[in-house]
This record gives structure tokens, sequence and C-alpha cells, in this order.
């Protein structure tokens, strides 16, 4: 099953400070709903175990994420792939876009796609759709609060 989420926020933070906190484990790691754990690996990999809950299904996720065509500080595209056992499986990707806005903040742009299989699959698209845009959202307004109490 093929899942498509897209999203914009604005950031009060400048660019600069924006994208070195998306190449920080440790502010990832804070920020990523459910991370237990995130490991910056060589040639930009990272690899994670998430604790997901989709519907009624619970579920812990093993898997790598790479950032390719790194481009400082506007942006990078995702490529990843988790294994959540029983669970099923997912593989996909994303771009983020990072621009200046007119109040010295970041406007950050993604565009994300995934296939997914195994029992999540069978939750239906709706659900998952909806439950990835939450956690999007989560993942965002937690990196905001890290960068504002980092600024501070």
């Amino acid at each position: 099953m093929a899942i498509l989420i897209s999203g914009e926020y604005k950031l009060p933070i400048g660019q600069d400070a924006v994208y070195a906190a998306l190449n920080d484990p440790e502010i990832l790691r804070k920020c990523i709903p459910g991370c237990e754990e995130l490991e910056q690996r060589e040639d930009g990999i990272f690899a994670a175990i998430v604790r997901l809950e989709l519907g009624p299904l619970k579920t812990r996720f093993r898997g790598k994420v790479k950032l390719e065509d790194q481009d400082p500080p506007n942006g990078y595209r995702i490529s990843g792939e988790g294994d959540g056992g029983i669970a099923g499986f997912a593989k996909g990707g994303a771009f983020v876009r990072l621009t200046a806005d007119e109040d010295g903040g970041t406007k950050l742009v993604y565009e994300a796609d995934a296939n997914i299989n195994g029992k999540i699959a069978q939750l239906g698209q709706r659900l998952i759709t909806n439950t990835s845009k939450k956690i999007a959202d989560r993942f965002f307004e937690n990196l905001l609060a890290t960068l504002q109490a980092n600024a501070a």
C-alpha cells in the first residue's frame, strides 16, 4: 500500500540552525515520537528503533535512514526502510526543503511517500495516513520546542 503525506511548517529559528538540528542525532532522538534508539553511522546513515502505535497495532520498528543529496542549509532527500516484524515492513523517502522567511525564521516543506505491507497495511490507508501526519506534526512540535529551549 502506498502512502503520501506532505506538510509545511514555519519555524521562528534561522535556516542554518534548523538544518543543523535536522542532522543532529541527539536532537532527532528527542524529537522523533517513540524513538528508543538513534545512532548515526557512516556516510549520512542513521539506525533507529522506534515504537509506533497505529490504531490498535503497537510495534517496534528497526530501521535505517540515509540522508542524500544534501544541500546545506537548503535541505536534502531522505530514504529509508523499517522492519516491524510480524507487523510489517515499510520503505520510503522524503524531500525536505528549507527556505528563509521574511521574519528571519525558516519555512520547512516536506513531501514523503512510503510503501507498507503486512498487518500495518491491513489497517487501511486512511488510518495510516492520518497517523503518519500526526506523528510528523508531533516531530515538528518537538523540534520547535527543542530549538527554542536551546536558544534560550
